[in-house]
């Protein structure tokens, strides 16, 4: 019960700021209003945005249910989640925020949000190649390694396609 609590919160509040809260302050600073009318455009980024809170709640509980833990770094996975999402792609929980965040700048027409976007990947890019990688690593070993090698880091793709790795 306990890693349930915790993975709720954690995934309400840290998606919460870097996904809603963040891009609302940048939208007030740069004085970006919502569209007056919505049309395909808004419709496919609300659908887009809708599929990318999907992945972030998904993970999470996915942690919880097959890893034995939270998504929060002090008590993470006990066990490697390598099925469901994390079949497809190794970051589903970063690329469903990013996706999120590509669904904001699209809807509201802001660059900022976009430019806001490149920089949280970069930022999330550079934690998992020289933090979270090389931990993961350290504590599942072999079964981590043949994960890595056949699962792309970002861009997603159909389970059993190229084994080439992407760095």
């Amino acid at each position: 019960m306990r890693n349930t609590l915790v993975t709720i919160f954690a995934t309400i509040v840290v998606p919460g700021i870097f996904v809603f809260l963040l891009p609302y302050w940048i939208l007030q600073t740069t004085g970006i209003l919502p569209p007056s009318q919505v049309g395909a455009i808004e419709v496919v980024s609300i659908l887009l945005a809708v599929v990318g809170a999907a992945m972030v709640v998904w993970v999470s509980f996915a942690f919880v249910s097959r890893g034995k833990g939270t998504p929060v770094p002090v008590d993470p996975p006990r066990a490697l989640v390598a099925e469901g999402l994390y079949r497809f792609v190794r970051n589903p929980m970063y690329a469903g925020a990013l996706l999120i965040l590509f669904a904001e700048s699209v809807f509201f027409r802001s660059a900022w949000i976009l430019l806001y976007a490149a920089m949280l990947w970069l930022a999330l890019h550079s934690f998992t190649v020289f933090v979270e990688e090389p931990q993961l690593e350290r504590r599942f070993g072999d079964a981590y390694r043949q994960y890595r090698d056949r699962t792309p880091r970002w861009i997603p793709r159909r389970p059993g396609g190229s084994s080439s790795r992407t760095p």
